[in-house]
């Protein structure tokens, strides 16, 4: 999962809830000082929430963005009922839109997704009912398919886990496999604290669909190549659910930039942001 390097908002930015016509959604609106060049949508992974992009706000709004990170449906703050079907990715597209509805009043609207995000974001843009609201789309570290196997192999645990277990008991098995494992240093005690309580705070049958839909995603990339809407590909130069040379080969198949953003893993958002925030800008504009 995704770790933010920090949790206090910037000043430029604010805790909201974002109303559309699918219900409310649980957001972090960052609004740049001076002129608005643009509207930006962030949208999270599996297992994530608007926080993984925290760091990404001053940087984008310093750049004169107006930027919109959002918990998905069953995610965190956002919540939602307790039935797998509400979690399907193109009930998650359909966020999407009505998210960028109620966004799309000042300037360009682009839209992002990271990891699973990624692969919520390309379907709205399949969506061929109505015109696209989006000025550009960018796929952050994510792939053009199902996960890498090893990951699908550590997902279809979780799958298996969820019907007997509890979140609270998922997330002790997952504390000591990690402590096991000798994979770098604990994060600070306030992130760890809010990794546990955003972990707990997922609905389970989100959790469910979601990563049913990652490890069989199918490949769509051919018809998003088809769609005439301006696409980057972002990613670390290293990545454990997508290999970097999936993504940079995803990136030709579309026509599309690519960049690695250097020291970077899954996540160059939150460990990596200014480097991030400059490339997405420079697209942007």
């Amino acid at each position: 999962m995704s770790t933010p390097p920090f949790l206090a908002l910037p000043g430029c930015a604010r805790a909201l809830r974002l109303a559309t016509a699918r219900g409310e959604f649980a957001a972090l609106l960052a609004e740049p000082a001076g002129p608005v060049r643009g509207t930006a949508l962030l949208v999270p992974g599996f297992t994530g929430s608007k926080e993984d992009f925290i760091a990404l706000l001053e940087p984008l709004a310093a750049a004169g963005y107006r930027v919109a990170a959002v918990d998905q449906r069953g995610q965190y703050e956002t919540g939602g009922p307790a039935d797998p079907e509400a979690y399907r990715i193109g009930e998650l597209a359909l966020d999407v839109r009505a998210l960028s509805a109620v966004l799309a009043d000042r300037g360009p609207l682009h839209l992002l997704g990271h990891s699973f995000g990624g692969q919520v974001v390309r379907e709205a843009a399949l969506d061929v009912r109505g015109p696209l609201p989006w000025r550009s789309l960018t796929l952050l570290s994510t792939g053009p398919g199902a996960i890498d196997p090893a990951e699908a192999a550590r997902t279809k645990l979780l799958l298996d886990a969820l019907p007997a277990m509890d979140l609270e008991a998922i997330w002790q098995v997952m504390k000591q496999m990690e402590e096991g494992s000798g994979a770098g240093p604990a994060p600070l005690p306030e992130i760890a604290e809010f990794l546990h309580r955003r972990w707990v705070a997922n609905v389970p049958q989100a959790l469910t669909a979601m990563g049913e839909h990652l490890v069989a995603a199918p490949d769509r990339v051919a018809e998003l190549a088809a769609v005439r809407l301006p696409v980057q590909v972002v990613s670390g130069v290293r990545d454990y659910a997508w290999p970097v040379e999936e993504q940079a080969a995803m990136a030709r198949r579309l026509d599309a930039p690519y960049t690695a953003v250097p020291d970077a893993g899954h996540s160059p958002n939150a460990e990596q942001p200014a480097a991030t925030a400059a490339a997405l800008a420079a697209f942007w504009a």
